[in-house]
């Protein structure tokens, strides 16, 4: 609760710093576990909706010791790809199943809020089931209640004005 209240005091879940999803998104950076079920979930909705869309997974442990580390060092690879060896993407997707607010919990750490807001690329982030809402989400420039839903929000997303 410490947190929520200090980081939109700085302005990190502000209205106006939150970027638009690209219209046409090309390439997908994807910062989860490459063996959980929100990777197929994502991946499986994606292809089928939006075929010609690369995906480059950045792959990370979603939970436990370290986690936030290495989810936060993700985002910020793909901000800054020609530093890390990465390709150029249009949009950065941060997702995880579902659990227990333990098991969501790295994604209410304050680095990866950090690092969600300072990218230079938009995020999305989807994290957990419809009920579950984390730090991540309010730092994100957009948010999906599940990882099938951010893959079906990138083409709503692509195609909807911001105000």
């Amino acid at each position: 609760e410490a947190l929520k209240q200090k980081l939109p005091a700085e302005g990190l879940f502000a209205a106006g710093r939150k970027r638009p999803m690209p219209r046409f998104p090309r390439q997908i950076g994807l910062v989860t576990s490459p063996t959980g079920a929100a990777v197929r979930d994502f991946l499986n909705v994606l292809h089928r909706r939006h075929p010609g869309i690369a995906v480059i997974i950045n792959p990370v442990r979603v939970q436990g010791k370290g986690a936030a580390a290495e989810i936060a060092q993700a985002i910020g690879e793909f901000s800054e790809p020609a530093k890390h060896g990465l390709p150029a993407v249009d949009v950065v997707v941060v997702t995880r199943g579902g659990g227990s607010m333990e098991d969501l919990w790295e994604f209410n750490e304050e680095a990866v809020a950090r690092a969600i807001a300072a990218s230079k690329v938009p995020v999305l982030s989807a994290i957990g089931h419809e009920i579950d809402f984390t730090i991540s989400d309010f730092a994100a420039d957009l948010r999906a209640a599940t990882p099938s839903a951010a893959a079906e929000q990138i083409g709503r997303a692509s195609c909807r004005e911001r105000v």
